[in-house]
């Protein structure tokens, strides 16, 4: 399991789309929950839930994969953006990070309870 989104730096000279960087950690991040082991391992481990029914993980699964076909909500991932064009650096900080794991919960938390 990939433990966060690769950072990935850039120079202002590099012709570089952010919302395409932001989608492809986001996909890598999402095709990673979409093995069961990473979600169960995640949700074990972050919510003490040991047990989801097999109907849930089903529709998780489907929720990701929407998710994963989507465009970027660039609402939500503005404070990267916004990093990108006062710095000029894809780099992603911690805080950053977890923006792509909040998305992820919130389909989680969908179906966990």
């Amino acid at each position: 399991m990939k433990d966060q989104p690769h950072t990935s730096p850039a120079t202002q000279n590099e012709s570089v789309d952010i919302v395409d960087i932001i989608r492809r950690l986001r996909n890598e991040l999402v095709k990673d929950f979409l093995d069961e082991r990473v979600m169960h391992e995640y949700l074990s481990r972050e919510y003490k839930i040991n047990e989801l029914s097999r109907v849930k993980v089903e529709f998780i699964k489907g929720d990701l994969q929407r998710l994963l076909i989507s465009p970027v909500n660039v609402e939500w991932y503005k404070p990267i953006m916004d990093e990108y064009d006062a710095t000029g650096s894809a780099a992603l900080t911690e805080g950053n990070e977890r923006l792509f794991y909040k998305e992820i919960e919130g389909i989680l938390k969908k179906y966990m309870y």
